[in-house]
């Protein structure tokens, strides 16, 4: 059976686009809080990992020109017939690296990373979003962070091999690894490369601090908390969150 096949015919959750109680302590929703302030209708909008087609179906319904792709020809078949039962049957869904992207010089408005810059090779897929975006054109990423000091802390021999199930049991309810072995965060040197990617006057947000690592993510206290700690300054926030939401312009 195909992957997926039973999401064809789940309609995306829209509130997320739609709620005017927003979450500014979620990493998801302030990448939306970004791309809802761009005033997206008209724009061509890249969605890179498109998956089954959440995120490229939501920003067709603010109104923009989708692009989507992804390296699975079975999930952009997927995505493509959810789209289509949505009304938006005009989204351009490819297959393919996002490190070779199909897109034209200069013809996207705004591009999105969405969890899925982990999966790539850092330094290319930024050479393809600076070619394939338009002078002034746009960036917002919502990654998966850590900086190397506390990546070297969390795999020491007590941590990796005494408390790691432990506490990916409490804090996710399960024994699986919520980062596969094919997977890993960002650091902060390919942070530095998205950040040479933009111009001065990006905004960046920082997220999970104790939330994913001691304590549940589902715990709304805690991560207003860990938000607060982690922005009180650029130092703490970039040596000691676990994800992070960028937005900016990009250079030419």
């Amino acid at each position: 059976m195909q992957p997926g096949r039973d999401k064809i015919d789940e309609p995306v959750n829209l509130d997320i686009i739609e709620d005017t109680a927003r979450r500014p302590w979620n990493g998801y929703w302030s990448a939306y809080d970004s791309l809802l302030a761009e005033a997206l209708a008209g724009k061509h909008v890249l969605v890179l990992g498109c998956g089954y087609g959440e995120d490229a179906i939501r920003l067709g319904k603010l109104g923009a020109n989708v692009h989507a792709s992804d390296l699975s020809p079975a999930l952009v078949d997927v995505a493509r017939q959810r789209a289509a039962k949505s009304g938006l049957g005009g989204i351009q869904f490819s297959v393919g690296p996002a490190e070779q992207l199909p897109e034209a010089d200069g013809s996207i408005d705004l591009l999105f990373f969405n969890d899925i810059l982990h999966h790539l090779d850092v330094q290319a897929a930024l050479a393809e979003a600076r070619r394939a975006l338009r002078p002034g054109g746009r960036i917002v990423v919502n990654e998966l962070y850590t900086h190397t000091m506390l990546q070297r802390v969390r795999d020491s021999r007590v941590i990796s091999s005494v408390m790691y199930d432990r506490m990916v049991s409490f804090i996710y309810g399960t024994r699986e690894p919520y980062i596969t072995d094919d997977e890993r965060k960002l650091n902060e040197h390919e942070l530095r490369a998205l950040e040479d990617l933009v111009q001065p006057g990006y905004r960046i947000q920082y997220f999970l601090l104790f939330g994913g690592r001691l304590w549940p993510t589902a715990s709304v206290r805690v991560a207003r908390l860990d938000r607060f700690l982690l922005n009180r300054s650029e130092g703490i926030g970039r040596r000691l969150a676990g994800r992070f939401v960028l937005t900016g312009t990009v250079r030419k």
